[in-house]
């Protein structure tokens, strides 16, 4: 795939994750429940996780059923967590995506419970009947977004970083912080895409691989756009680890250090691809690409 062709199925893509998730998340839910929850989840959002399941599914064939429920499925999953995150009790932040966060808009009742049914639906959406996606697939794209999403991910991750808050943590113990907290639903993302195919062992290791080197590259990346950007372009509250003196790698390796190494996790990802020898991986590698480059 080549630049020229990346934009076309890339927004080829997005419409059909967008259409998808409107369908799985009702409107109908019990005391306005459903509307918290689209608001927390459609129109917005950059759906870089939905695009690297989508693309890896592309680089193996994959099932395409299989591979667009995964998509929505981690959306899902990212989402909540982000509804999670943003209430008082955790980061106590008010804007998202350009907008007020769910607390501040539904209510802290409303947005947790909106968290709670979000993460439920993502494995619902997950685990159709057999006629849809075979159930050995099923078991295999439940178990990779599960271990992501909890103590050994992305639940595990925010644990070490609401308890390190006003501490200097050294570079593995930072990585290891973010390789949960944001490393894991990523490398995650590859990997439900490439489980929707046949993946021999080397070519699975190697997505292993690249899923990992970007999602540390997007949370290196995160943290320098944190210092360098404003709000209305984060679409987020800038500026906001610093101010509750949170450790990232900006604060332990400088600006210049930090962008060397968002650098050297680029360059990682492509070689891992390229040691992959999948025939398809054009969208993966210009993932890459955008995860580094990205502005906001």
């Amino acid at each position: 795939m080549t630049a020229a062709d990346f934009d076309p199925w890339m927004h080829g893509e997005l419409r059909a994750v967008e259409a998808a998730l409107d369908r799985f998340v009702a409107a109908d839910a019990p005391a306005a429940l459903g509307e918290a929850m689209r608001y927390g989840v459609l129109d917005g959002g950059k759906r870089l996780r939905p695009l690297l399941v989508l693309a890896a599914a592309q680089a193996v064939q994959g099932h395409c059923e299989a591979a667009l429920r995964a998509a929505c499925a981690v959306e899902l999953i990212h989402a909540y967590s982000l509804i999670h995150d943003d209430m008082p009790c955790m980061d106590n932040d008010v804007l998202r995506r350009g907008k007020p966060t769910v607390h501040v808009q539904y209510g802290e009742a409303a947005a947790m419970l909106a968290g709670d049914a979000m993460q439920a639906l993502a494995f619902e959406v997950l685990t159709p009947d057999e006629t849809e996606v075979p159930a050995a697939l099923q078991a295999r794209l439940v178990r990779l977004l599960s271990r992501a999403a909890g103590v050994q991910g992305m639940a595990g991750g925010q644990a070490i970083d609401l308890a390190n808050v006003g501490r200097q943590l050294d570079e593995p113990t930072l990585q290891d912080m973010h390789r949960r907290k944001t490393g894991a639903l990523l490398q995650a993302s590859v990997l439900m895409g490439a489980a929707c195919g046949p993946t021999r062992p080397g070519a699975w290791q190697a997505l292993e691989a690249y899923g990992a080197a970007i999602g540390l590259a997007f949370q290196v990346v995160d943290d320098i756009l944190d210092v360098t950007q404003a709000s209305e372009t984060l679409g987020k509250t800038a500026g906001k680890d610093a101010d509750a003196n949170k450790p990232t790698y900006v604060s332990l390796l400088g600006l210049d250090g930090a962008r060397a190494r968002a650098a050297a996790l680029h360059r990682a990802a492509h070689a891992a691809l390229q040691a992959c020898e999948l025939p398809g991986v054009g969208a993966l590698a210009l993932l890459a690409d955008r995860v580094v480059e990205r502005t906001s």
